[in-house]
């Protein structure tokens, strides 16, 4: 990784404990003699006169520090990816399976990191399309947890009809449907029924949410694999989600294609902190 000259600040609005965080964060960067580039959120907490829009923060940025829970850290990552920028992700915020460092720590593993000995976690990123039911690509996202199409009607199910690769699968009927990479299997998928997937096996999970059939299993494919699913249901009632953040409403016939992205994110991780310790100290997994 090149020296660090240059550092990315990105912050959650709105959270009581980043007016002290930040500020004396933002200071000490500054005596050592680091450029900061900062977001809005960050600008207010830190009275920063130059606040950047937040996909403009990585430019020329040797590294990108998050303060907040996982969805300013999924956010973070769409404005990153395919950049080789690390993201050291503080938690700010609640449960936080990727923001794994804490305050109490932030200085320690920030020294660590300007010095290049902080530990690195590669996570790659899934690529979505949406074609119109003749075939146009009438929208494109990137996203580090999910793809989901869910219903937008109240107590209304929706039909999926699902192809993986060049062979149908199946027509869910159910609440949506969750294309997840394996860091997002510890987010939505896992609340809807999906197995936890070890962030370096190459897969993607397909979790159907609360289907109708209770034979329809959540399902692990290969990586190299592309899904797709067509809507069925009328046009407006099913909603597309990326990483429960930005998205579309789907029109009837419309298809949406997943595949594994090009791009990909690169998390700063604690040293000592493995992923079987984080899913102790998270989902609170008993010890011996």
């Amino acid at each position: 990784m090149p020296a660090i000259s240059t550092v990315g600040v990105i912050s959650k609005a709105g959270v009581p404990a980043a007016h002290v965080v930040v500020p004396e964060l933002m200071d000490w960067l500054r005596k050592k003699e680091l450029a900061v580039r900062c977001d809005q959120a960050t600008a207010e907490y830190s009275q920063c006169t130059d606040a950047l829009p937040r996909e403009s923060v990585p430019d020329g940025a040797q590294m990108v520090i998050v303060l907040g829970g996982d969805g300013t850290l999924l956010s973070a990552a769409r404005a990153v990816a395919g950049r080789e920028i690390p993201i050291f992700a503080i938690n700010l915020g609640g449960l936080g399976f990727l923001t794994a460092i804490t305050v109490d720590e932030l200085y320690l593993q920030l020294e660590r990191a300007l010095r290049g000995e902080q530990r690195i976690a590669p996570r790659r990123m899934l690529a979505c399309r949406v074609l119109a039911d003749g075939g146009a690509e009438v929208a494109a996202f990137e996203a580090l947890n999910d793809v989901v199409i869910a219903k937008a009607d109240i107590a209304r199910m929706i039909d999926i009809e699902t192809h993986v690769d060049a062979h149908y699968m199946c027509t869910y009927k159910a609440d949506g449907l969750i294309v997840c990479t394996p860091t997002g299997s510890t987010a939505y998928s896992l609340s809807a029924g999906g197995p936890i997937v070890y962030p370096s096996v190459e897969c993607l999970c397909i979790t159907p949410i609360c289907p109708h059939m209770l034979t329809n299993r959540p399902v692990i494919v290969a990586d190299t694999s592309v899904v797709q699913m067509v809507n069925h249901a009328e046009h407006d009632t099913a909603y597309l989600t990326i990483d429960g953040q930005v998205g579309r409403p789907l029109r009837h016939g419309e298809r949406v294609v997943c595949q594994r992205s090009e791009r990909s994110v690169f998390l700063v991780r604690p040293p000592r902190m493995l992923f079987f310790d984080v899913l102790r100290q998270k989902l609170k997994w008993g010890e011996r």
